[in-house]
């Protein structure tokens, strides 16, 4: 355990509170069971570093890995049970399904440790709520997005900018954006972001952004879904057809028939297959009422989860109205109820209708429905119900 202690504090005193994602505020560490998802690559480590440097008692706070090879020989209830007598109160587990029963052994520990506090991650594609030893009851869950367009400047920048609320966006986009604009100019950052912002690693090398994100898709497939669902090798070659296929269509609603043909597999398996890339972070299936759907429904229309993706895979073939709308999607996804609008593009919270367009898009869609809105890309500011759509970016 020495080993793991000493490593902890390397690596807490390398990270830096410089940036921090928008989760880290939003987290109660009261609860004792904290369970974070997030697709790979979306800094769930270094939210867990920042978590321990800046939030917690780093002399009795500890965290590891559970790939480390300290586990090929050693078991985590073993671990947690010395931690505990050596006074740890705090123990941050990164990476949870690169453990066999790893469920069951947080809950061993969460009943007969009550004076340790645990925070864990895990992929997108883990279903956390059920899990075999039913962690659901004891977890508090939440999900760490990947960077919204406030955070890439942020980052890419150094500029900071509050969180808007959407009412706060709907009732003065006018003003918030006025002020903004003091500050930057909003298109060429945002024509960016849609290309490489979405991951913090494009701070890296943004040249080689592409080709790591590509690596990224591979991982997720090929480690983090296989890991789960247990796939083999040509269903796995079949996920990425089917990525491929979404992403080069503007916008994408499935013929499940016409499709299994095209990827070479049964409807019931296909429908699983989307499903499954929904949980991993790579898709974001669309309906337009949710209250009736089941194991087997196919979605209404398919996107891919972020435009990055869309450029990663598609190259050349980008529909510039997909990338729109994958965008408003993404941002609005895990904070607000968003549907398809049977008059317009989107349907938010059952209340806000939104139609998704470029700079000549007008309102003879949408001009008798109330509380509706143009979400309009390439200007800067807006008018009225017309709101450009880059500050739907400021949300968290």
């Amino acid at each position: 355990m020495e080993d793991l202690i000493l490593e902890f504090q390397e690596k807490t005193t390398m990270v830096s509170l410089k940036f921090q994602r928008y989760l880290i505020d939003k987290m109660d560490l009261n609860n004792r069971l904290i369970a974070v998802k997030g697709a790979r690559g979306s800094g769930k480590t270094t939210l867990l570093l920042q978590i321990a440097k800046r939030k917690l008692p780093l002399k009795s706070t500890l965290y590891v890995s559970l790939d480390h090879i300290y586990f090929f020989e050693n078991k985590l209830y073993d671990l947690a049970k010395l931690f505990v007598k050596f006074g740890g109160t705090h123990l941050l587990l990164d990476e949870v399904h690169k453990y066999p029963n790893w469920s069951r052994e947080i809950k061993l520990i969460y009943d007969n440790f009550p004076a340790l506090s645990i925070v864990f991650t895990s992929s997108s594609m883990l279903e956390i709520y059920k899990a075999e030893s039913d962690l659901s009851r004891r977890a508090v869950s939440y999900t760490l997005k990947e960077l919204s367009f406030r955070e890439f400047i942020e980052l890419d920048t150094n500029k900071k900018f509050p969180i808007f609320s959407l009412e706060e966006i709907l009732g003065n986009h006018n003003e918030i954006a006025s002020k903004m604009l003091e500050e930057m100019k909003p298109l060429p950052l945002f024509a960016k972001y849609l290309q490489m912002g979405a991951y913090p690693y494009f701070k890296e090398s943004e040249n080689d952004y592409p080709q790591k994100l590509r690596n990224t898709i591979n991982l997720i497939i090929e480690i983090d879904i296989n890991a789960v669902e247990d796939l083999n090798y040509e269903t796995l070659v079949k996920l990425k057809k089917l990525l491929i296929t979404v992403a080069t269509s503007a916008p994408f609603t499935p013929n499940i028939t016409k499709l299994s043909e095209k990827v070479g597999v049964s409807r019931n398996t296909l429908i699983q297959a989307i499903k499954i890339l929904d949980r991993a972070g790579l898709v974001n299936e669309l309906y337009k009422d949710t209250s009736g759907i089941g194991v087997l429904t196919k979605p209404e229309k398919l996107f891919l989860n972020n435009t990055n993706l869309m450029y990663a895979l598609a190259k050349e073939n980008i529909n510039i109205g997909n990338v729109r709308e994958t965008f408003f999607l993404n941002q609005f996804k895990d904070l607000h109820e968003i549907n398809l609008s049977d008059q317009a593009d989107f349907l938010v919270n059952k209340k806000y209708t939104f139609e998704i367009g470029g700079k000549n898009k007008t309102r003879k869609q949408i001009i008798d429905i109330p509380d509706s809105y143009i979400a309009k890309d390439m200007i800067e500011i807006g008018y009225g119900t017309i709101i450009p759509v880059w500050l739907f970016g400021f949300m968290y």
